[in-house]
Formats: C-alpha cells, sequence, structure tokens
C-alpha cells in the first residue's frame, strides 16, 4: 500500500528568510496516556499553499462578473456554490461540500458521493477530518492561556518541556505558533508514515516521540530567522496546554471552545479512527488495487494530535472562525497578535495559527487543513461577515488538491461579495 500514491511523505517547502525578530519580553510537561501518549502517518497537516494565491488572482479577475451585470440575488451566490461543488467532482473528486456566509445569510450545497461502497450521497451537514484547521483551534487555546497570565509568548520550550527540545531555552511559544521555531517537521521522516505503508492503519504515535523524531534532525535554521511549517510546533504546544493545566488538549478545547460555542459535531479524536455520527468517508485516488480510490477513513489520528486530527463539520467550522474574529473567542490584543503576521513567500502570510490571504475583493483569514483522505478550507472576511468553507473527501497531502479546493473558496468568496454590493 502507497500511502501518498508515491510512497513517502513530500519534500520540506523551501525556507523563506525572515527580517530578525524583535525582542520578545514575554516568558513562555509531562502528558499522561489518556492524552494520545501512545504511535499515523502519511501525508501530514499540511502546509504549503505556494502558488495558490497567484492562481486565485488570474481565476478570478476571469471569473468575477462585470460591475451592474446581474442583479444582486440571495440565489446567486446559492448557484454559485453549487456549481463550484460540482466542478470540484466533475474533476474525479468523490464528493465534495461547501458552505457560503455573507451576513445572516447562509448557503450550503453539497456534490457527488459521501460513500463509494456502498454509494451514499454527500450532504452539507456531514462530519469530516478537517485536517491542520486543527492549528487555529489549538492556538487559541494557547493565546486564552496567554490571556489567563498562565503562559506568556516569550516562554521557552525549554521552561514548560524541560530536557525534550536540544536548544529549546531559546525557542519560543510564539515561534512555535508561528512556524519560526526552524525545528524539523516530524511528518516529513519516513519512519512516521512506514506504519501506515505496510497496512497498519491502527498504528499510533505518542506525541513525545514524534517530537523525538524531528529532534533528531538538525534545525532547518536558529530561531526566529526564517520561516518553514513545522507540524512539530504544534505538537509541542498541546504538550504546553497540557504541562500549564494539568489537563488534556481535549479537556480545553471542550471547556474553552466546544461548548460555549455550541460546537456538537466537532470533536479531537486521540487514537480512536471512528468518526462518530454520520460523516464522509476520505479516500486517496488510484491507492486502491487497479488505481482504485482507497479509503483512508479509519487512519488512526494519532499521529496528527494537537496539531490536525479534529473531526468536524462546515457550519461548525464557520462557527469557530466567526465567533473568532468578532473577539468571543480572545480579548482585542490578543487577536492582533493572532493577526500579526509574517510572509511566507508562498502567496500568503502567517499569523499564530492563522493565515492571511489577499484577494482582489479583500483580506481573508482563515487555515487550509490536507491529509489522506480529505482536502478542506476555511476563510473569513477580517470582520467574519462573508465566509466559506469547503471539503473535497479525497485527498493525499499534496499541494494540487489544496490548489483544487483552494480556487473554488477564493472564487466563491469574492462572489458572495460582488452579489452583495
Amino acid at each position: 500500500m502507497r500511502l501518498l500514491g508515491h510512497g513517502r511523505l513530500p519534500r520540506p517547502a523551501r525556507n523563506t528568510s525572515l527580517p530578525p525578530p524583535s525582542a520578545d519580553n514575554a516568558l513562555l510537561g509531562g502528558l499522561r496516556a489518556h492524552d494520545g501518549d501512545r504511535p499515523v502517518a502519511a501525508g501530514r497537516p499540511r502546509r504549503r499553499l505556494s502558488v495558490l494565491a497567484l492562481a486565485a488572482l488570474l481565476l478570478l479577475a476571469a471569473a468575477a462578473p462585470a460591475a451592474g451585470s446581474q442583479a444582486p440575488s440571495a440565489e446567486l451566490p446559492r448557484q454559485q456554490l453549487q456549481q463550484l461543488l460540482d466542478e470540484l467532482v466533475a474533476t474525479g473528486q468523490p464528493g465534495a461540500i461547501g458552505l457560503a456566509r455573507h451576513g445572516k445569510e447562509t448557503w450550503r450545497g453539497a456534490s457527488g458521493l459521501a460513500n463509494l461502497d456502498p454509494q451514499q450521497p454527500m450532504r452539507p451537514g456531514l462530519r469530516y477530518k478537517i485536517g491542520s484547521i486543527t492549528k487555529t483551534f489549538t492556538a487559541t487555546v494557547v493565546l486564552q492561556l496567554v490571556g489567563e497570565h498562565k503562559l506568556r509568548l516569550g516562554d521557552s520550550v525549554e521552561r514548560w518541556l524541560p530536557g525534550l527540545v536540544p536548544n529549546g531555552d531559546h525557542i519560543t511559544i510564539r515561534q512555535l505558533l508561528q512556524h519560526t521555531s526552524g525545528l524539523f517537521d516530524y511528518a516529513e521522516d519516513p519512519r512516521i508514515a512506514e506504519p501506515y505503508l505496510q497496512g497498519d492503519l491502527d498504528f499510533v504515535w505518542r506525541p513525545r516521540q514524534l517530537v523525538a523524531i524531528a529532534t533528531e534532525h538538525p534545525p532547518l535554521f536558529p530561531p526566529g530567522t526564517s520561516w518553514s511549517y513545522s507540524n512539530t510546533g504544534y505538537v509541542l504546544l498541546g504538550l504546553i496546554i497540557r504541562a500549564a493545566t494539568d489537563s488534556s488538549v481535549q479537556q480545553q478545547l471542550q471547556r474553552r471552545i466546544l461548548r460555549p460555542l455550541g460546537l456538537r459535531h466537532t470533536s479531537f479524536p486521540i487514537t480512536n479512527p471512528h468518526i462518530a455520527g454520520p460523516y464522509a468517508h476520505g479516500y486517496q485516488l488510484g491507492a486502491g488495487p487497479g488505481g482504485t480510490p482507497l479509503d483512508f477513513t479509519g487512519l488512526s489520528p494519532s499521529w496528527a494530535w494537537a496539531t490536525g486530527n479534529m473531526v468536524s463539520t462546515v457550519d461548525d467550522v464557520a462557527r469557530f472562525h466567526r465567533a473568532l474574529l468578532r473577539g468571543r473567542l480572545l480579548p482585542p490584543g490578543l487577536l492582533r497578535a493572532m493577526q500579526t503576521t509574517v510572509d511566507t513567500g508562498s502567496g500568503f502570510r502567517y499569523g499564530l495559527g492563522l493565515v492571511s490571504i489577499e484577494l482582489p475583493c479583500g483580506t481573508f483569514w482563515g487555515h487550509e487543513g490536507g491529509l489522506p483522505g480529505y482536502e478542506n478550507w476555511a476563510l473569513s472576511s477580517s470582520d467574519g461577515e462573508d465566509q466559506v468553507v469547503m471539503m473535497v473527501n479525497a485527498g493525499d497531502g499534496s499541494s494540487d488538491y489544496a490548489q483544487l479546493v483552494g480556487e473554488r473558496v477564493f472564487t466563491a468568496l469574492c462572489g458572495i461579495r460582488s452579489a452583495a454590493s
């Protein structure tokens, strides 16, 4: 079985040099077995948005309707959304789900199949794995702890996880959040994928094992001097949450975000690959016998943990981002810190667990999430007024899948603004 279609994980992205960071005066354990401390891998909660912004600009320039060419209509965004979802399925994806929102108006759509055998139609309310969109949830918990003076963005990794990371006294929580730590991405090491390539999809990784594999590799650059997406940083953030609160990441997410916002269809599985409730199966195309799609729904979530293991729905993801951007989860100062970005050199900027993308119709915030079986995007305007969340139930962690879905999301966002203007 080839986990990613080519039998190995993608290579790291080229690093993007940054100017020396300003001094950070803030300061910034153990993990219990119930917090996911045992050894999947493959694909990874992904990172490279690479050429997406450029592709979006070209696409939107061609697709945006001329001013006054069509009267604003609630039906127009609904038709556009459905058309974009149908286009995704026409490219060979099993199915697609989408949500578009402007103010109090919400449009939902679905296309294709949620399950190939037996065939079941895709529906807008189905659960799915959101991949690296998990990072925004994890980052929000960390920033809430900063607001409660239980952590500081300048605290070192060594302060909270003594002896775990070489040079940990020079790596800060801020750098982990922003991918400027220089730590090697554990998901790039072929040992992470090996159990799954051998067919053991239930294999469980413990968070500290993931960190140990990452730190066997030399750092990519001195902390704070460059940018390179590293899932290792978010595993460390999960361990820091555990050390600072003496409770699991799962418990903190429930208490601080899921329960207050009523996100009843969102969960943080630790080792259980089963998705509770109605869900969309996730596939890797061409990876099964005779080039058939291979169902990756049962892949253990342990390899992704606090960096990408959450399950949700388009409605819950949209509600979370609107609450976040409207200040319901963080005070103004910490939300500004979250939205303080660095240039990645790949057409987008990265804050503290939050991506910023400039489109012809405005600035949008959110994240992309890709892992074996799923590719999805969630983007919102700065005020949370305009939102698009979209998912296809096929993926292998490659940039091709991210671009496929990202282009439709960008088009939908500017389509909403055009129809509402």
